[in-house]
């Protein structure tokens, strides 16, 4: 059983910052990648930001030089400060991880509860 837990996620003015946080546990042999995706009311459920077990980051046209992602690999936990948040950063924020558990020999995604983010105009 693998479970992503996360943290951080909250009301902000617009200009203002947030750090979200994503800690993997469970039965896991090896992640190879984890990311953060968000989801505003009505729209689809899009990539903001991955990074590799190498440390190799992408992120969304929209949130380059405002957001960084971060990883620490020896607790799993991957984590996305977001700085200048502008209104249109509202969303929920889900915690996405590529990984390989004890119990099977192919990597799979697994994804967190989703925590809300809110910015104030």
């Amino acid at each position: 059983q693998v479970q992503l837990v996360e943290s951080g996620g909250g009301l902000v003015q617009a200009g203002g910052s947030l750090r979200l946080s994503c800690a993997a546990s469970g039965s896991i042999s090896s992640i190879k990648a984890m990311g953060w995706y968000r989801q505003a009311p009505g729209k689809q459920r899009d990539l903001v930001a991955s990074i590799t077990r190498a440390g190799i980051t992408t992120y969304v046209d929209s949130v380059k030089g405002r957001f960084t992602i971060s990883r620490d690999n020896a607790k799993n936990t991957v984590y996305l400060q977001m700085n200048s948040l502008k209104p249109e950063d509202t969303a929920v924020y889900y915690c996405n991880a590529y990984l390989l558990t004890d119990r099977y020999s192919t990597y799979s995604n697994y994804w967190g509860q989703g925590t809300q983010v809110t910015v104030s105009s």
